[in-house]
């Protein structure tokens, strides 16, 4: 049996990882993995292909919004913002993925 890889780990956080990363400005898909890998020092690396059906998905549940803007580079891109019910629903994530990560930690202390 082997643990499972980080690519797992982070398709179980990836919506929030999105919901956050676009509470902080609105941006395109490639700026929100490339938010994510800066943010994490690179630690964490976001796959395209996990990423669009994500942003479909949390667009199609009415947390994030879209539109077509023109990036730095003058290319047209879909830009993807955060909705009232994406903040909702980011804070009450937030509150659990702390919780999950904290019996995380006390059970991995435990000797």
């Amino acid at each position: 049996m082997t643990l499972r890889s980080q690519s797992d780990a982070l398709r179980g956080s990836l919506d929030l990882l999105v919901l956050k990363t676009l509470s902080l400005q609105p941006m395109h898909g490639w700026g929100i993995a490339q938010r994510v890998q800066q943010i994490s020092d690179g630690a964490l690396e976001v796959n395209q292909g996990s990423l669009y059906p994500a942003l479909q998905r949390l667009e199609q549940g009415g947390l994030i919004t879209s539109a077509w803007g023109t990036t730095d580079n003058n290319r047209r891109a879909r830009y993807y913002a955060i909705s009232a019910a994406g903040r909702r629903a980011l804070g009450a994530e937030l509150e659990s993925w702390r919780r999950f990560a904290a019996g995380l930690e006390a059970v991995l202390r435990t000797t």
